[in-house]
Formats: C-alpha cells, sequence, structure tokens
C-alpha cells in the first residue's frame, strides 16, 4: 500500500506544482499586459535616471533614442521602432503586426514639479477588433504609459502579492500607480478605464473613434488633475514614461508615430 500512497503524493504533488507555475506565469502575464510593463526583458547595460527641470523635454532623434529602453514582453513578439522621417519632421514609428513591446525612460519628477505634459502621435488605422475594456481584446494603436510611486502598503492582498512576484521575477516590483493616454475604437474622451485585472492600472481615453487618423495630433494634459480625477489622490513621483503600440491581443497590424514628450 505505500507505493501506491507514494504515488498519488507524487501525482498530487505535480499536480500542484504545475498548477502554481501556471499561476505565476498568469499573474505576470497580467502585470505585464495589464499596463504595468515598466519591467520585462531590457537591454543589460543601465541607462540614468532623467532629472528634468521645470520646463523639459524627452525626445526621440538619433542623441536621445539610445536613452529609451527597450521592454520586451514575455512570450509577446517585438513592435518594430525606429526614427524617420515623416512628413516635415523626424518622428518615432511604431509598426505592430500581432506584437507588444514598449520603449521606456526612467524619471524622477516629484509631485509638486509636475504640470502640464504635452504629447503628440499619428495614428494610420485602428484595430477593427480591439476593446480596451476586454482583457482579450485590449489593444490600442498607441499609449502613453507614466508610472508612479506611492505608499505599496495600501496595496489590496492582491496587488502585494503581485508587486511581491514581479519584483521576485524581474527585480523591480509592481508601480504603485500606472496611468496611460490611450486611443480607443469607441470609448468616449475623456473617460477611464479601469484595467480588469489589476486596478493599479488606469487608461484615459484621449481619442477615440476614426474620425482623426492619418492626422498629427497634440494633447495638453494636467498631469495632478487627471492623476487625482482617475485614482481619487493626489500623485506621488514619475518615476518613469514609456510608449507602447500593441496589436498582440487581436492578432492585427497597426503603424504610428510619436513626437516628442513635454513636461512644463
Amino acid at each position: 500500500s505505500t507505493p501506491i500512497v507514494w504515488q498519488k503524493q507524487k501525482r498530487a504533488y505535480m499536480v500542484f506544482t504545475v498548477v502554481w507555475v501556471q499561476r505565476v506565469g498568469a499573474l505576470l502575464g497580467l502585470a505585464v499586459l495589464g499596463g504595468c510593463a515598466f519591467f520585462g526583458a531590457t537591454d543589460p547595460s543601465p541607462n540614468p535616471v532623467a532629472t528634468l527641470p521645470a520646463s523639459g523635454g524627452l525626445h526621440f532623434n538619433a542623441q536621445q533614442k539610445a536613452k529609451w529602453e527597450p521592454v520586451t514582453l514575455p512570450g509577446k513578439l517585438r513592435t518594430e521602432f525606429r526614427l524617420e522621417k515623416h512628413g516635415q519632421r523626424t518622428a518615432l514609428q511604431a509598426h505592430a503586426q500581432g506584437s507588444a513591446s514598449l520603449l521606456r525612460q526612467r524619471l524622477n519628477i516629484p509631485p509638486d514639479k509636475l504640470g502640464r505634459f504635452r504629447f503628440e502621435w499619428q495614428v494610420d488605422n485602428l484595430l477593427a477588433d480591439a476593446d480596451l475594456s476586454d482583457r482579450e481584446r485590449g489593444d490600442s494603436p498607441v499609449r502613453i504609459i507614466l508610472a508612479f510611486d506611492g505608499d505599496r502598503t495600501r496595496f489590496s492582498a492582491k496587488n502585494a502579492m503581485l508587486s511581491d512576484l514581479t519584483e521576485a521575477l524581474t527585480g523591480e516590483p509592481l508601480p504603485y500607480a500606472t496611468l496611460m493616454y490611450v486611443w480607443s475604437n469607441h470609448h468616449p474622451v475623456d473617460s477611464v478605464i479601469v484595467n480588469s485585472r489589476t486596478d493599479r492600472v488606469r487608461k484615459w481615453v484621449v481619442e477615440s473613434g476614426p474620425a482623426h487618423l492619418k492626422q498629427w495630433r497634440l494633447y495638453q494634459r494636467d498631469l495632478k488633475a487627471d492623476y487625482e480625477k482617475a485614482f481619487g489622490e493626489a500623485p506621488g513621483t514619475l518615476v518613469g514614461v514609456a510608449i507602447m503600440t500593441d496589436a498582440d491581443n487581436t492578432r492585427s497590424t497597426t503603424r504610428a508615430w510619436y513626437g516628442d514628450l513635454h513636461f512644463d
């Protein structure tokens, strides 16, 4: 009888191990795909943290592009980013073909220095089946992702576990809060979409529908006001900014261009 008991215990242990690995992978995946994508496979050479003055910008040109870290996501194809002359300006083209990845810049801007934030982009086409409120179809042709620090003791048990797991696997904890500016197929402009996987990610719709495709669109945002509306509290230090173009969930193709980012 002992061998039979042992075999049952072994099978139970194997089942537990498989389930645990699946859950770990799912948790990490939901964090990354949920927009907390400031961790992942980055260039091994460390990049300096940018401490911007009261008025400063992050640029896309031959000199500045090297300061942006490419971040790949587990199990995802990489979106192609490249500098090019687009019209009369230098811009960063993002070409996604069933892919999802990003470029990020580490920052250190304290709350009292947060003011106006300006950015611009141009989108060639929307993703027909995308829906930012659906975790299975949550793609966007353009995203500006802002990561904020804060008091992680206020995390829910789920978010605390996710943050600890993320740090153990990637060396970086879950950002306290992530605010995204996105282009939606149909959600109203200025609506805020709470991520279905973690409430530490909020997506702010700044453009909706096809009316302004193939046009440069410039946005000027009040970071403090937007953060307070999205999260119901004052922001902490802004610790990172990223751009992301993703079409992995819908297995589709899109092309977009990003202009410089300015903190005023």
